[in-house]
């Protein structure tokens, strides 16, 4: 069976790093993208089975590429976690059509849960 693939927009590396070894040692394939610019173009490339996309980054925030995934007809489908520290985050992320939400800083369990409960087995 291929391992999934999950794609990971932060800015902050030491996020990135945590997120991609956490999910490594759980048997997906993970996508790290530290740069905002260039996600919707790498999702095209390596079509990700999912995206935990962080809502404040400079440049390209995440509410502004989760919109232009919900209007790209090729990657509207894709399921996408929006994490974030902020306070109505949460409100912003499903405004935008996000799939789930996770506050920062966040319970490794929870994003487990999260990404179990929207990709199938």
């Amino acid at each position: 069976m291929d391992s999934k693939k999950i794609m990971i927009c932060d800015d902050d590396q030491g996020i990135l790093d945590v997120l991609q070894m956490l999910l490594e040692l759980e048997g997906y394939e993970v996508l790290p993208q530290l740069n905002s610019i260039h996600v919707i173009k790498e999702i095209m490339i390596h079509s990700p089975d999912i995206l935990l996309l962080d809502l404040w980054m400079p440049v390209l925030s995440g509410d502004q590429i989760l919109k232009a995934i919900r209007n790209t007809p090729e990657i509207k489908q894709l399921p996408v976690i929006v994490l974030s520290a902020s306070g109505d985050g949460h409100k912003i992320a499903m405004e935008v059509g996000a799939d789930g939400f996770i506050a920062k800083p966040f319970d490794l369990d929870d994003i487990m849960l999260k990404i179990n409960s929207l990709l199938p087995n």
